[in-house]
């Protein structure tokens, strides 16, 4: 049976990561303005998130205007959008599912076997979770790339990364860990005898006088 200690550590690290992926979905800094050529302007800076863009001025002043229509999105970030949705619900239902496993609670039957194999199907929904999360981030990284280094692309009009998807790989990466802990929870099998046991009852020795 797998420790009591390394399942709550995984846990612990499984819902920081959880919640990691709930800011960094909701934060607009996915990409940010990149300042290069030889007009640099540093007044304002430019963000664009998954719901939202943001102009940031120097003064302080900050304008977000959300993306009025799905339609008008480009393929990739609604599925970036789609991917991040499903990882923050997968990831949340493997937490519930590695709650009914886990040593320390009453929840899920008395039978540790049994728990164990709960606490290790939810470690394994945390990481088909975090796999959606690090698909949608590395999809969404590639395309700010290609942009960038693309020739036909306005030098005004490049990004680079920004601090949210920093956020969102981090807590992937938690959930990475936290989702491999619990799935060590995987319980061992009784060791089987080296030699056959005999059910025979031993024969009594009798003396005769």
């Amino acid at each position: 049976m797998a420790n009591s200690g390394m399942q709550i550590l995984g846990f612990v690290l499984s819902l920081v990561g959880l919640i990691g992926l709930i800011i960094g979905t909701m934060l607009p800094q996915w990409k940010m303005s990149a300042y290069v050529g030889d007009n640099i302007i540093t007044a304002v800076a430019m963000y664009s998130g998954l719901w939202m863009s943001c102009a940031f001025q120097s003064t302080g002043q900050i304008q977000c205007k959300v993306y009025d229509s799905i339609l008008q999105l480009d393929s990739s970030l609604q599925a970036t959008r789609a991917l991040m949705i499903i990882s923050i619900l997968v990831t949340a239902a493997g937490l519930g599912v590695a709650t009914m496993g886990m040593k320390c609670t009453t929840c899920g039957g008395d039978d540790k076997t049994k728990k164990s194999r709960t606490a290790m199907a939810g470690g394994i929904i945390l990481l088909l979770g975090s796999l959606s999360a690090i698909i949608a981030c590395s999809w969404f990284a590639h395309n700010i790339i290609k942009a960038f280094y693309n020739p036909f692309t306005p030098v005004n009009t490049k990004y680079e990364f920004g601090s949210a998807i920093f956020i969102a790989w981090a807590g992937a990466f938690l959930d990475v860990v936290g989702g491999g802990m619990l799935a060590a929870s995987c319980p061992r099998g009784k060791p089987t005898p080296k030699y056959p046991i005999s059910n025979r009852p031993p024969s009594s020795s009798k003396e005769y006088v």
